[in-house]
């Protein structure tokens, strides 16, 4: 087996751990011993290690906070904090930082709310992300958006959230995606400040539009998908 072919081997093998797909390994919560299996999976190959004490906490507005995915320590936390609501822009998976969050939420009392994964380097369809604004519309407060990092769906949700549910400017809702929260504009993941730009250019030339409205009616997705970097930005 020459190097390319074994490195490819090693890398699909290494990325089905950490989705859980090889046998009990992460994907599992309902004995002690395979929960146990799960927290070393979301430690090792989430990278729950790096989020023990960085956690990107943020109220972005009232009521209303942003973080990275929490650990069921930091479920049990945001439960005293009087957290009622937690949305997981991650997907529902059986895998295990959405099984330990189900778990913990559960025991807490807090209500867990799932979306269909997020996307963070890719433009959505704009049914998408109406559907979302509506998910975030709907949520009871006080309540915590996350994603992996709390940096790019995360912001991009607070975004939307700000300028829907608070009447915010763009101005004000751009800073939702920023270097504070770990965002980096120069990575493909500057997508999301190119739809936000697109949106705010778009007001710019013909007139004012709710996002929500705009991703309804004016929203173009395949020029949202040409961007490249920051350069791209019009």
């Amino acid at each position: 087996m020459g190097m390319d072919r074994m490195f490819k081997t090693l890398k699909k093998g290494f990325k089905k751990l950490e989705r859980a797909e090889v046998g009990q390994f992460g994907n599992d919560v309902t004995t002690p011993r395979t929960r146990r299996l799960a927290m070393w999976h979301f430690h090792l190959f989430d990278h729950a290690f790096l989020r023990g004490l960085w956690t990107n906490l943020y109220e972005f507005a009232p009521g209303a906070w942003r973080s990275n995915q929490p650990s069921p320590r930091r479920i049990a936390q945001y439960a005293k904090m009087g957290i009622k609501t937690v949305l997981s822009l991650r997907g529902d998976k059986d895998v295990s930082y959405t099984l330990l969050e189900k778990q913990a939420c559960e025991a807490h009392g807090l209500n867990l709310v799932i979306t269909q994964k997020a996307g963070a380097r890719n433009a959505l369809k704009g049914a998408d992300y109406v559907e979302q604004i509506d998910i975030l519309a709907s949520l009871e407060k006080p309540f915590v958006i996350h994603c992996k990092s709390g940096a790019d769906r995360a912001g991009m949700a607070a975004a939307l959230y700000l300028m829907h549910c608070e009447g915010a400017s763009i101005e004000e809702a751009k800073k939702m995606l920023s270097w504070r929260f770990m965002h980096l504009k120069s990575t493909k993941t500057g997508i999301l400040d190119y739809i936000l730009r697109l949106y705010e250019k778009d007001v710019e030339e013909n007139g004012p539009i709710p996002i929500r409205d705009w991703f309804l009616t004016r929203y173009d997705r395949e020029k949202a998908r040409r961007f490249k970097t920051m350069r791209s930005f019009p």
